[in-house]
């Protein structure tokens, strides 16, 4: 399997699993997730999941200072958006999978303990941040605008995007158009204090 280089530069995830420590699934619950993981999960690498990700990497550890190990299925993620509005369920997805929240249709849970589902809402009364993360435990929690608009991707992008859509771009032109996309994706990823904010 062949993907660009950079993915494997991007800073992992480490989380402790409460739930995976007890099944015996990981030792001592310890899990990590990279960009690879999340973008296999996704079926692409885009602006909008390197985002996400950005987001969630950047967000915990505003959550949990001081080098502490964040607690999977024990965030509360809140989003201002309908999850049908624009890519809200786009990076609800990637979420889901780092954090363990969701809506719904998670985990029960066993005895009480490690309950998955009800961690996530959207429509949420919050600013206009893009997610909202909030610790069950001591209830901290901090907002994450992502805004990607100023790292441009190069003018021909959007011609050879273009020409793929209209079923007349090359072949050559069509591995071209990829490389420019994940270019971006990457300068996004090398410019993380330029798209992120918090509240």
């Amino acid at each position: 399997m062949k993907y660009p280089e950079f993915f494997n530069n991007i800073e992992t995830i480490k989380l402790k699993d409460g739930l995976s420590k007890f099944l015996g699934t990981f030792e001592d619950g310890l899990i990590e997730f990279s960009y690879l993981d999340v973008v296999k999960s996704s079926g692409h690498s885009c602006p909008t999941v390197a985002g996400a990700y950005i987001m969630t990497l950047e967000g915990l550890r505003k959550l949990y200072p001081n080098n502490e190990i964040p607690s999977r299925g024990e965030i509360f993620v809140s989003f201002k958006d309908d999850s049908s509005n624009g890519v809200a369920g786009v990076i609800a997805h990637v979420l889901t999978q780092i954090t363990g929240a969701t809506e719904t249709l998670g985990f029960k849970g066993i005895g009480g303990n490690f309950v998955r589902h009800d961690l996530m809402k959207f429509n949420d009364n919050i600013s206009e941040s893009s997610i909202k993360l909030q610790r069950l435990d001591n209830g901290n929690s901090v907002e994450v605008t992502y805004n990607p608009s100023e790292i441009k991707g190069e003018p021909l992008q959007q011609e050879l995007m273009q020409k793929i859509m209209q079923g007349i771009a090359t072949d050559d032109e069509k591995i071209n158009f990829g490389k420019l996309w994940q270019q971006r994706v990457e300068n996004i990823f090398n410019n993380i204090d330029k798209v992120i904010t918090f509240k």
